[in-house]
């Protein structure tokens, strides 16, 4: 059982999203939260295995809370929210947001997205996904930003598992492409992460593509 926390501070919006997570019987809601204080106080509490987490929120923003949740390794964070502006996707990613949705995703997207999170995976809406990578094909002098040097302390295999992480590639599909078990890739992926002082493995994707591997 999938255990959510859902931090939404409009209270029939966040009442839609409990009742859509609630509708799968792999999903478990165990707490709602109005504003970014107290959904961090409530993942200190509970340990759900995933917050929901809407961007803009009274008292603490949506942002500053993943920030707290990931860091003090409460739980994944799936962000969600109306906006699909830069801020808010790169604030999100950078403070170790498992995966970023908007809120017009449909039901059975959400469901899968907190699914595909619970698995160790990360998820991007299709829409922000563009965006991304819009922005390195703007920038190419990006690719300079990240030190390559930081690739050293990574083994062959997990150059090769960061490459697919690059390419939005899920653990099944590493594991297809690179020929070994996809327990194996989830432990190539929980060293990269640790060795590059990453949060989450959409972290790495966008190393990956700053660095052009």
């Amino acid at each position: 059982m999938i255990r959510v926390l859902v931090a939404e501070d409009q209270s029939a919006v966040r009442a839609g999203l409990v009742l859509i997570l609630r509708s799968a019987p792999d999903i478990e809601v165990v707490g709602e939260a109005g504003d970014g204080e107290q959904a961090v106080a409530l993942a200190r509490e509970m340990r759900p295995d995933l917050v929901l987490m809407d961007v803009q929120m009274p008292r603490l923003d949506g942002v500053s809370a993943t920030r707290q949740v990931v860091g003090e390794g409460l739980a994944d964070v799936l962000v969600l929210t109306t906006f699909d502006l830069d801020e808010y996707v790169f604030g999100a990613l950078r403070a170790g947001a498992a995966g970023f949705l908007l809120k017009n995703t449909d039901a059975r997207d959400l469901i899968e997205a907190v699914r595909t999170v619970a698995r160790g995976e990360g998820v991007v809406a299709p829409a922000v996904t563009r965006r991304l990578i819009a922005e390195f094909a703007a920038k190419p002098a990006r690719r300079g930003a990240a030190d390559p040097a930081v690739l050293d302390a990574l083994t062959r295999r997990e150059r090769e598992v960061l490459s697919c992480l690059g390419e939005g590639l899920s653990n099944a599909d590493v594991a297809e492409r690179l020929q070994m078990a996809e327990a194996t890739v989830k432990t190539h992926v929980s060293r990269l992460l640790a060795k590059l002082e990453l949060r989450s493995r959409v972290q790495a994707a966008v190393l990956a593509q700053e660095l052009g591997i």
